[in-house]
């Protein structure tokens, strides 16, 4: 809890991926994946509530055995790799809720993006609290570089390389572009309100989290998984 508001933490992890198996559970640096995400949750002063959804048993086993709660399985209809982020979020609020048990926030942390700060969780719920009346949610968000919109091209309908976007921004060097960011898993955070409102966590008044540059790695497959466990052996004291 902070300020008397009551927080949630979700993480979502389902048990088939297609482009590395079984990767939530994979040993990163001696620990599932997953668990460096549930002792960063569990190691918050602001969360009330640690969850995991996900449907399958070995996740929940590894989850429940490193302090996270498995209260339930995620339904099938919920567990394909086309199921946004907000369904599943949602279903576990109404589970709860249905039990007697509400929140007034909502966060949603990624297993997939494990290169979080020591406080970087705290530090972002407090910013969008202390800052409820002008926000309504937050999203960590990392500056790009190599691929900024205004360099990223298409293939044509004829086959030649064209600008991505129709009036690409124009600059001498990579330097000289605006700055673009993306947004990654280290933290999405949102009042629940607000979540249901606009079914997604980019909203109307959604504010940045920023994070740094070697943060910005998920693991998609096995090359992510190298750079990651990489990073984190020249990163661990920032990291624990």
């Amino acid at each position: 809890m902070y300020k008397d508001r009551r927080i949630l933490t979700v993480i979502t992890a389902r048990g088939g991926s297609k482009g590395l198996p079984g990767k939530n559970i994979k040993p990163l640096l001696g620990r599932p994946l997953i668990v460096w995400t549930i002792e960063k949750a569990l190691e918050s002063t602001c969360i009330d509530r640690v969850i995991v959804s996900t449907d399958s048993d070995e996740i929940a086993g590894v989850a429940k055995e490193h302090g996270a709660e498995v209260p339930f399985r995620r339904p099938k209809r919920l567990s394909g790799d086309r199921i946004g982020s907000y369904d599943v979020v949602a279903h576990a609020i109404k589970y709860l809720a249905r039990r007697g048990e509400t929140f007034d926030y909502v966060a949603l942390l990624e297993p997939t993006s494990p290169l979080r700060k020591k406080g970087d969780i705290d530090r972002a719920i407090m910013k969008l609290i202390d800052n409820e009346k002008m926000a309504d949610s937050l999203v960590s968000f990392g500056q790009v570089t190599l691929e900024h919109p205004a360099v990223i091209k298409k293939v044509s309908s004829k086959g030649f390389m064209v600008p991505y976007v129709k009036k690409p921004e124009q600059a001498t060097g990579r330097q000289g572009y605006s700055p673009a960011y993306f947004p990654y898993g280290v933290i999405y955070f949102t009042k629940i309100d607000a979540l249901y409102k606009y079914q997604s966590f980019y909203q109307q008044r959604t504010i940045p989290y920023f994070i740094e540059e070697w943060q910005r790695h998920e693991v998609d497959d096995i090359y992510d998984f190298i750079a990651i466990e990489t990073i984190l052996k020249h990163k661990i004291d920032d990291v624990e």
